[in-house]
């Protein structure tokens, strides 16, 4: 009998890459099927009463079987899903902030998420169970931050592996579901402020750009002048000797828009925060078909100030008598952000019969305009150091859209999926700018910019990138009794990704030196078209021989499975499958004409990937699962390109490694499950994996103490750990008093533990991210080393008062800690690059009102009530580096909503 309850978990739970039936709780009857009532998640699992008036068994028909309305129990794979009510409750901004929640994820950068200390390239992520790209060049994992969690009506994490999710899994898979067919007609209309103690009303740094900065769109500013363009297009370093005269030079140069551009400027009163958005949907019918639209809309400006200090070690050295660490360049900094968020969703969905449509199309523009001062010192010559003065400034702005259908349809027991979806990601950063200027005691006692001396310079870039991904795929289902309630499901997917990025970098170079007082002037006037024509001012590239400024990539994969979903005997259920997988994966480095050749990647592997999940359901209450799997880790493109690539989240430069390896992961999971009410759970879990080729992040320092971050895999590594999660409800009504008559406490708590080791043994080989030779792994790691991006502790708490029947009332307190973790392997042999982000304390309350006959909803959040701040750093001995350190500071924020 098909049960209208199963469908709703499976529709909460499955995606378009999955067959329903995958998931459906199937529960068999001697009586013909007829469709059930909703069932309260209270009921018991052993009888469910269905009410059936006027049928020829009479007003009433008991079923009898084993009913498991909890989605997270129902599912045959280890799953945590976050709903529209937990979302809400945690009332983070965008659906990253909320998966922090969930046991055994970590945040990182406040964007990408790591599942039970894997790093981010171990998790997969897919919306509406498709595949996205991302406009990041460092992954090719979508950063979660991009969406709004006005926009999700759910998230799934999936903790084990099933056959039928791409074989790309290595913590988990991320499944992010918009949102659809609405009950009924809907409009919501939200308004918010916020700010921060370290940012809103203080001393910040900005620059001018264009007239439509402020909603996140360059109005034709930062376009590449005519002139320089084509230049560009003939793919020849651009400088003197080529086809370019010194004029030529002096032209693109002052071409460009230099003061806007340029000149970073102090504001003391940075401003608060906005935000709106608007949600509606709709229902109706057409014909025998039930329609349904949803469309979101929303708008964010927000401003982020970050104030520290820079360090790189110059080595290990004697400090009396012991071996410590002291910094080749000390720097302290103030950077301030500007990211405006538009973002838009317009879903379409129908069902007709059995049948169910679904149209999603989804829009996201996330730009951020920075300002950056840097001031301190630099060993840039021997036993000299030099007082230096640095500005940066840049915009980027990361667009993503894609386009979705899927279709479900129901043949009696023949259950037929089809999807297909066209998504594209861009990211295009124009004039990104430096610049730094030298203290001068012997002539100018100021500081000075000649363009040319050591920590003299002005630098312009100009960069973009371009994804496109192509996915789509069948799944066929089939139900059957053959003593056992059995499904069964194969299916095919097909995965396109292409990418083109380039990076082209310039330096402002005299072609006879700047006399003074021009090089004591600031940077506006010292590039002014004045001085670039009196002075001979050049835009020359800085291409080597070896530079690669572009790369096209491409990952093909057609894959197929099969899946048997059984239920052996009463209580005993087994989910086991295949997943046949083909993969061809490339990186073609694009040189300028008479570069010297440079390495292109090219992998090309196929693998079965078998997975299987064992669940007995031994009590009415309790169940225990065991999960094995073999999955796969690829490289991303970023991490074998090499080309360099300057992150300015940590001020440091990456480059790829064209010689890197898929990682190969077995996987295998216990899990012990009570639930112990409507809602409520305790959870228990064990589980191990061994990697084979693990890619982890090394640093290494090169060109004047410059700290590089590059890519290679270690020989192998095992992790294991274990996690436990509880949620409970308390009633408060014994507490008397009105107010506490119809509220209870919740309390969510979880706690994971997780040790992982790199293992080295003799003779083992690595390639090194910097000659691309072989070496021995042992200079690279160490026997025992953790994996970078790997938190041993990570714990969060949720509690508070919420109202259970009547207006939304709730009163929530999070806390969540994650204990600190490698960034990168230390470069030659200091210690590794430890992340530390503590303790994080936030606070939010959400109150529903009636005012004058409209329905409102009040928000406050208070976020890092504590003020930890962040911290990456090397220690030895007594003896630290901050190699990046800032002061995060304490966020409030106020919305309001209208519901209509």
């Amino acid at each position: 009998m098909k049960k209208r309850a199963s469908f709703i978990s499976s529709l909460l739970l499955t995606t378009a890459l999955l067959s329903p039936s995958a998931f459906a709780q199937t529960i068999t009857s001697d009586e013909p099927a007829i469709e059930e009532a909703p069932v309260d998640e209270g009921a018991s699992d052993d009888d469910v009463d269905i009410s059936a008036p006027g049928s020829d068994f009479g007003n009433e028909i008991i079923v009898r079987g084993k009913f498991i309305p909890n989605p997270i129990r129902a599912t045959p794979e280890v799953v945590s899903v976050l709903g529209e009510a937990e979302i809400a409750r945690a009332a983070d901004g965008d659906i990253a902030g909320s998966l922090q929640r969930v046991t055994g994820l970590s945040v990182v950068g406040g964007r990408f998420v790591f599942v039970r200390g894997l790093g981010e390239r171990y998790s997969l992520a897919l919306l509406n169970g498709l595949p996205l790209p991302s406009p990041e060049p460092l992954r090719r994992v979508v950063p979660l931050d991009l969406f709004p969690t006005s926009v999700i009506a759910s998230t799934v994490v999936q903790k084990s592996y099933s056959v039928n999710y791409p074989g790309e899994f290595g913590g988990g898979v991320i499944n992010l579901t918009t949102k659809s067919t609405p009950d009924e007609p809907f409009l919501e209309v939200k308004f918010g402020v916020s700010g921060d103690s370290e940012t809103t009303g203080k001393l910040g740094y900005v620059y001018d750009g264009s007239d439509t900065d402020i909603i996140g769109y360059d109005n034709g500013l930062r376009d590449i002048p005519s002139g320089l363009a084509n230049a560009l297009a003939l793919n020849i370093p651009i400088s003197v000797g080529t086809e370019f005269s010194s004029l030529d030079l002096q032209n693109f140069g002052a071409s460009l828009n230099n003061a806007n551009t340029n000149l970073i400027q102090t504001n003391n009163d940075i401003p608060a925060n906005f935000s709106a958005e608007v949600t509606g949907g709709t229902t109706f019918d057409v014909g025998d078909a039930f329609v349904g639209i949803v469309a979101t809309a929303g708008f964010d400006n927000s401003w982020r100030t970050r104030s520290g200090m820079q360090q790189t070690s110059q080595g290990i050295v004697n400090i009396n008598g012991e071996p410590g660490l002291l910094p080749d360049q000390n720097f302290n900094f103030v950077t301030t952000e500007n990211r405006i968020i538009v973002n838009g969703l317009l879903g379409v969905s129908a069902e007709i019969g059995e049948h169910k449509l679904r149209f999603t199309n989804l829009y996201i523009h996330d730009t951020s305009k920075e300002a950056s001062i840097k001031a301190g010192i630099d060993a840039i010559n021997v036993d000299e150091e030099t007082l230096l003065n640095q500005g940066r400034t840049s915009w980027f702005e990361r667009q993503l859209f894609t386009s979705q259908f899927v279709g479900e349809f129901e043949f009696g027991a023949v259950s037929v999926d089809l999807r297909g979806a066209y998504a594209n990601s861009k990211r295009d950063a124009p004039y990104q700018r430096s610049y730094s200027y030298a203290y001068d005691d012997q002539i100018a006692d100021d500081f000075v910019n000649d363009l040319t001396s050591p920590g003299q310079s002005a630098r312009v870039q100009f960069s973009d990138l371009n994804d496109d991904v192509y996915g789509g795929g069948a799944d066929l289902g089939y139900e059957t009794n053959i003593g056992v309630p059995v499904n069964l499901n194969v299916g095919y997917s097909y995965y396109l990704n292409d990418r083109q990025a380039q990076r082209r970098d310039f330096r402002f170079v005299p072609a006879n030196g700047l006399p003074n007082p021009i090089e004591q002037e600031r940077i506006d006037f010292l590039l002014s078209d004045f001085n670039i024509f009196t002075h001979e001012i050049e835009l020359r590239e800085v291409a080597a021989q070896t530079s690669v400024p572009a790369y096209e990539a491409q990952l093909e994969i057609h894959a197929g499975y099969g899946q048997i979903d059984a239920e052996l005997a009463d209580g005993l259920r087994v989910n086991v499958g295949v997943r046949y997988e083909d993969a061809k994966q490339t990186v073609t480095p694009i040189l300028l004409q008479g570069g010297t050749a440079s390495l292109a990647s090219g992998i090309s592997n196929d693998y079965w990937l078998p997975a299987g999940t064992l669940t007995w359901n031994f009590a009415d209450d309790m169940q225990f699962r065991l999960a094995a799997s073999k999955t796969v880790a690829r490289p991303q493109f970023r991490e074998l390109a090499p080309q360099q690539f300057l992150d300015l989240e940590t001020d440091r430069t990456f480059i790829g490694n064209p010689l890197l390896k898929d990682s190969e992961l077995i996987n295998v999971e216990g899990r012990y499950e009570y639930y112990i009410g409507r809602g409520e759970r305790i959870t228990l879990a064990g589980f191990y994996k061994k990697i084979d080729n693990p890619i982890e992040n090394v640093a290494f320092v090169q060109g004047g103490g410059t700290l590089f971050t590059g890519f290679s895999n270690a020989p192998t590594a095992t992790l294991y750990g274990a996690e436990v999660e509880l949620v409970k409800y308390f009633p408060l009504y014994d507490l008397g008093g009105s107010f506490f008559e119809d509220r209870r406490l919740l309390l969510a708590a979880n706690y994971t533990y997780t040790k992982s080791e790199i293992k080295v043994a003799d003779g083992d080989q690595a390639i090194n991210p910097v000659t691309l030779q072989p070496t021995d792994a042992a200079n690279l790691f160490d026997d025992g080393d953790r994996l970078t991006g790997q938190s041993s502790h990570v714990a969060n708490l949720q509690f508070g008062m919420e109202r259970e029947d009547g207006p939304l009332s709730q009163q929530t307190v999070l806390l969540t800690y994650n204990s600190p973790r490698v960034t990168a392997r230390g470069p030659q042999d200091q210690p590794d690059l430890i992340e530390k982000t503590g303790w994080r304390l936030d606070l939010v309350l959400r109150e529903e009102m009636n005012i004058a006959g409209q329905d409102f909803e009040l928000k406050f959040e208070a976020r890092n009530v504590l003020g930890t701040d962040y911290s990456e750093s090397q220690t030895l001995g007594s003896s630290t580096i901050l190699n990046n350190a800032y002061e995060v500071g304490t966020r409030f924020s106020m919305s309001i909503g209208l519901n209509f």
